[in-house]
């Protein structure tokens, strides 16, 4: 049920976006959805149908003149380009926004963090020196990657695994790259909690420790900012895992996946649950802004090629484009949920 609540509350925060702008701009909204299929329950105002269907699956906020000509006052095909721009847009920033805000909250009672800066190394690390890493070494980039927390210091290491790094790092103020670093894990006796207590145990590691700090209102707002920023990272490293053959199709996971993650993170964690949450959220936001058929970034492709040939594309045509997207976009899903079940079935 709280898995259904937190897909229904990223929807309705994405449609909320798409109508609330076209609120502003005057444009007419025919409906406003959470769900698809029939509807359950319904309501009509004087301009528009707010409904709550029956497969919690998605929504839409229909408007006038949107996959039609229209001549009403109302229609979104009458409005200037800059203004169907920001109608379109404002469903992904919408998400992100609301990803972003979540992240914040986690991060209020938040006292201390971790910095991507070098506090000391394990006995027997090997690449200390001025050619190498020194301590409060503060690093900047990993291979052409920006480092914004010390977890995308692990992230990238164990990505880049197996070449040498080029490290761009901040010392005394300065920017030095340190090139070819051929840093590896090795084993370094290392403290862990136990139910015991503390023991010295052989584990693999890079042998980096990294400072903490004590966390001011400025660096909440700025964690949740780098996690935010992350996660559009994630998106941008899955989707080239995925074309690059690094990662399957078969592993990517659709509602029924994401809602038995949601679902069991809750029962662990509630702040847990909701950094995924967040994580959807950003998901979302990135995810229907990139530039296929039937997802806002395909509509806005449209736009972009309106505002240069000074002339908008016959509807009709775009509505094939987008018509052929969303049954393959739909492919998809069901492809995706498919191995999802499985998956379930199988534990």
């Amino acid at each position: 049920m709280l898995a259904i609540f937190v897909f229904g509350l990223m929807i309705f925060v994405h449609e909320f976006g798409h109508f609330i702008s076209a609120r502003i701009f005057g444009v007419t909204v025919n409906e406003f959805a959470l769900g698809m299929g029939p509807a359950i329950l319904k309501k009509k105002s004087r301009k528009t149908l707010y409904s709550i269907r029956l497969l919690p699956i998605g929504g839409f906020c229909a408007m006038e003149g949107e996959d039609e000509e229209s001549s009403a006052e109302g229609a979104l095909n009458r409005k200037p380009v800059w203004q169907r721009i920001i109608i379109i847009s404002s469903g992904a920033i919408m998400n992100f926004v609301t990803g972003f805000v979540i992240l914040t909250i986690l991060m209020i009672p938040v006292n201390q963090y971790v910095t991507p800066e070098i506090d000391s190394f394990d006995e027997g690390f090997p690449y200390r020196g001025e050619s190498m890493l020194m301590e409060n070494d503060r690093f900047l980039k990993i291979n052409g990657n920006r480092i914004y927390t010390n977890q995308d210091v692990s992230l990238f290491l164990a990505r880049e695994s197996g070449k040498p790094y080029d490290i761009l790092v901040e010392r005394n103020g300065k920017k030095v790259l340190i090139e070819d670093l051929d840093l590896r894990q090795k084993e370094y006796m290392t403290e862990v909690e136990t139910e015991s207590g503390t023991e010295v145990v052989p584990m693999m590691r890079y042998g980096l420790r990294f400072k903490t700090r004590t966390a001011g209102l400025g660096d909440k707002l700025r964690l949740a900012w780098y996690n935010a920023i992350n996660f559009v990272r994630l998106v941008k490293i899955s989707l080239f895992d995925i074309l690059s053959g690094r990662a399957k199709l078969s592993e990517l996971s659709g509602p029924v996946g994401i809602t038995s993650v949601l679902t069991e993170t809750a029962k662990t964690s509630m702040s847990g649950m909701w950094m995924f949450a967040a994580l959807i959220a950003v998901n979302l936001s990135v995810m229907n802004l990139l530039p296929l058929p039937a997802l806002d970034g395909g509509r806005l492709i449209f736009l972009l090629v309106e505002m240069i040939r000074r002339k908008p594309i016959n509807p009709k045509y775009e509505g094939y484009v987008h018509f052929i997207g969303l049954a393959l976009f739909m492919l998809l899903m069901i492809y995706v949920s498919y191995n999802d079940i499985l998956r379930l079935l199988s534990r």
